[in-house]
């Protein structure tokens, strides 16, 4: 199975679909590799294995992608769940939001996961198990997915019977695998965010962008996502107010480096933006609005005794450090969940739905180690090969001359 590009005629069968077509008139389509990073373009180019997709012209630029596996998230879960799909020579994908936000990338140290050297951080593992996954032919990509269908009678197409959406294109799979972890945002929100939450507060600024055209909107967070989603948002809103709490600079007064995490290349493009208004050192205290909507955030600014109001139309709040709550809203409650949100799988990582599968922290275990997640991922990719191929039984492995 190959990757291929369809035209826009005939696939438009579902709200679903018919909503991401609405969304790429709004929406102006940027290059798949607009976000991703030169080490992971050069990655593509040069060890993918399956043919890459030529670009379409249709008269809605959307550009759809058949795969036998796709992939959302990409952790250690993925990445391991990704290598051994493409080992069993089954196309594969991974869409990965932001590779330097989820728990591994963030941890400085990995000391306890075998055979590793101590002193590797977990920026460094990660990196390493998404080359060896591409070297064996997955095609990574970095997109944001909104939304997602998983049967037949939502997609309309009785082979490819899941699709994955993103702003930029349309992925079609014969199955799929959630994987996004468990960094939601928790915690006791801002006075008014739970309040607003779908009235102008949001998490989400590749989903809900588009509704602010020409708006006054507020992006508060001292993250590479946070970067990410405020530069997303420039190309809508008139003005984006980016509030951090913290001093972000990268280098102290005595020119120590001190800011590794942010990704910088991010940061400046966003400094560059005209339409950016950056509030450093600043703690927002409340979600103002409404019965219309958000209205305003009250901030208070470092060294001031007195809060301010900013009038804005839409609060788009990320966590410094992510949180512990399963990333499950782009799956709009198409697989069960326990009641701790965590996505219920069976012994093969198996959801509620036929062929799609769920590994890793967004099941929500107690067991929240990488060797575990990378257990995760081997378990679901011997079940879709078994699935797929409708075998009786588990293939162990899959040897490449």
């Amino acid at each position: 199975m190959t990757f291929g590009v369809l035209t826009m005629r005939g696939i438009i069968s579902s709200p679903s679909q018919l909503l991401v077509a609405l969304l790429a008139l709004t929406i102006s389509i940027r290059s798949v590799s607009a976000f991703v990073t030169p080490s992971t373009r050069t990655i593509n180019n040069n060890l993918l294995q399956h043919a890459t997709p030529s670009s379409s012209t249709t008269a809605l630029q959307m550009e759809v992608i058949e795969v036998d596996v796709a992939i959302v998230g990409g952790g250690p879960a993925g990445c391991t769940c990704a290598l051994y799909t493409s080992r069993a020579d089954l196309s594969t994908m991974i869409l990965d939001k932001n590779p330097a936000s989820g728990a591994l990338a963030i941890t400085s140290h990995i000391a306890n996961y075998p055979g590793v050297d101590r002193s590797m951080s977990g920026a460094e593992l990660l990196e390493q198990m998404k080359v060896q996954a591409v070297q064996y032919g997955t095609r990574y990509e970095r997109a944001q997915v909104f939304m997602i269908d998983v049967n037949g009678d939502e997609t309309g197409d009785d082979v490819y019977t899941k699709c994955v959406y993103t702003p930029d294109f349309m992925v079609k799979a014969r199955s799929l695998v959630l994987a996004t972890g468990a960094m939601g945002r928790v915690g006791k929100p801002f006075p008014g965010e739970k309040e607003f939450l779908g009235s102008g507060v949001s998490y989400c600024a590749t989903c809900d962008g588009a509704f602010y055209r020409d708006a006054v909107v507020a992006v508060y967070g001292a993250s590479t996502e946070a970067i990410e989603e405020a530069l997303f948002l420039t190309k809508f809103a008139k003005t984006v107010h980016w509030i951090t709490s913290v001093d972000i600079s990268r280098t102290t007064a005595g020119g120590a480096e001190r800011n590794k995490v942010l990704d910088q290349d991010l940061l400046e493009s966003l400094y560059q933006c005209e339409n950016v208004e950056h509030l450093e050192q600043t703690r927002l205290i409340e979600v103002l609005g409404d019965m219309n909507g958000v209205t305003g955030v009250k901030l208070m600014r470092k060294g001031s005794t007195e809060e301010e109001i900013i009038e804005v139309e839409g609060a788009f709040i990320y966590g410094a450090g992510g949180g512990s709550k399963p990333i499950t809203e782009f799956c709009q409650s198409k697989v069960d969940l326990d009641e701790s949100g965590g996505v219920i799988v069976d012994e093969n990582m198996k959801t509620s739905c036929d062929g799609v599968y769920a590994i890793g922290d967004i099941r929500n275990t107690d067991y929240k180690q990488v060797v575990v997640a990378a257990s995760d991922g081997c378990i679901a990719a011997m079940s879709i090969e078994k699935f797929l191929y409708n075998r009786k039984a588990i293939k162990v492995d899959w040897i490449h001359k």
